[in-house]
């Protein structure tokens, strides 16, 4: 039963982990009006934030794929899957930590629905944290 409970986790994880970067175009434009900031830096500067920023969108996307696509082999006791699951549980924690330290959203939450936009992305960073952290408790235990 617990391992069921967290294959759906993992699943529904992955899901939101597409979600989030299939709305991040979205954020980028809509919200936080990105392009026009990044106008302000010098080019080179430019370039490298909008690389990081095309990364971050891919490595979410992959991590929702593989936890969706290849869920079972993750609940495998594996080096592999241990390595893998302990890697998408850091990437959670440093987003976490990052956000906690330094994020500062008094700028744009005056924007329509932004605060329950705020709320709904970091309740996902924390179910995306606890399930991956999880998992890799549960492979270790084994």
């Amino acid at each position: 039963m617990k391992t069921e409970l967290l294959k759906w986790c993992i699943v529904l994880a992955g899901i939101g982990q597409m979600f989030t970067a299939i709305i991040y175009p979205f954020v980028r434009y809509r919200v936080l009006d990105w392009f026009t900031d990044l106008k302000n830096l010098k080019p080179l500067n430019e370039a490298i934030a909008k690389t990081y920023g095309y990364y971050i969108q891919g490595i979410n996307f992959s991590f929702g794929l593989m936890s969706v696509l290849l869920v079972n082999e993750l609940l495998v006791v594996s080096k592999l899957s241990m390595a893998i699951v302990g890697f998408i549980a850091l990437y959670w924690i440093g987003r976490i930590s990052f956000q906690l330290k330094g994020y500062s959203f008094d700028e744009i939450s005056e924007k329509k629905n932004f605060k329950t936009g705020i709320w709904g992305m970091n309740l996902l960073i924390v179910f995306f944290t606890l399930t991956y952290l999880s998992l890799f408790i549960h492979l270790v235990i084994q």
